[in-house]
């Protein structure tokens, strides 16, 4: 068998060049532009960039970036979930549309959907009047900001889960409410936690592309310099302005909230493959 095994692998030169291959390709498109940002952000010291980072309009578009991570991640958390178990649960008429409706957020420019925004909420919009009667403002605010972002980042959440689900089947929790348990103990004692890695791995992969956002939030913001510039936002305004310095600390902010997501990330995948060795073996 070990012998078939050996014969089975690729011939070490074709392994080894499509290794370094992988590894060159990541060092000249991720890595190096990393270390120049990062670079280009500490070159005028650390006080400097801490200047930078405490400047007023940095610090309101630091908090608005937050603020729409806090309002996209659970809402697409929520809607993720019930998503996902209506389609993997049931069978119903539209199966097919949905799912596509799912994916068009990956399908559709974000500038596109910026617009569609516009259509919608702008001065000339659908809901214009509706809007203007009860002095409700969506576009260049704040909800249209939250709106963007959710359009964009609410696959996330769905497609780790809808993979994950019908893999696991419906058996157990059948075999829970043939045991008597409700619809709420069912999913909370057994939907849930075996979906927690897929929906750990979902919203950390949602909060990441809620944070980074830029076309369909330039869009629909306004750029109003305190009040609608997100961190992507500012980082654009900033570089436009040759104020590199600043640009450059912004974006290397910006970056080490990427790191921490992708250190998570990896944290999420170890425990994931511990709690699924633990499975097995109890198996």
């Amino acid at each position: 068998m070990a012998h078939e095994r050996d014969d089975l692998q690729e011939p070490a030169w074709l392994r080894w060049t499509l290794i370094l291959s992988a590894v060159l390709v990541m060092a000249l498109l991720v890595v190096m532009p990393l270390l120049m940002v990062l670079g280009a952000a500490f070159a005028k010291g650390v006080g400097v960039w801490f200047a930078a980072l405490k400047e007023p309009d940095a610090v309101a578009a630091l908090k608005l970036t937050l603020f729409t991570a806090a309002i996209v991640i659970p809402l697409n958390a929520v809607f993720g979930v019930f998503t996902a178990w209506a389609v993997t649960r049931f069978e119903f008429t539209g199966k097919r549309v949905l799912l596509a409706l799912i994916d068009l957020p990956f399908a559709v420019s974000p500038v596109v959907a910026g617009l569609c925004l516009v259509l919608l909420f702008g001065s000339h919009g659908w809901f214009a009047e509706l809007l203007a009667q009860y002095d409700i403002k969506i576009l260049f605010a704040r909800p249209g900001i939250v709106l963007a972002t959710l359009f964009i980042t609410f696959p996330f959440v769905v497609r780790e889960l809808i993979p994950l689900m019908q893999q696991q089947g419906a058996d157990e929790e059948l075999a829970a409410r043939s045991l008597g348990a409700g619809a709420w103990t069912m999913f909370r004692r057994v939907t849930l936690p075996n979906i927690k890695w897929g929906l750990l791995y979902g919203v950390l992969l949602c909060g990441a592309r809620a944070m980074g956002e830029f076309g369909a939030v330039s869009v629909v913001s306004g750029h109003i310099r305190g009040l609608t510039n997100t961190l992507p936002l500012h980082i654009e305004i900033l570089y436009n302005e040759f104020d590199s310095t600043a640009a450059f600390a912004a974006a290397s902010l910006l970056a080490g909230l990427a790191l921490v997501t992708l250190v998570i990330k990896f944290w999420l995948e170890a425990r994931h493959g511990d709690a699924l060795a633990q499975s097995h073996r109890r198996h």
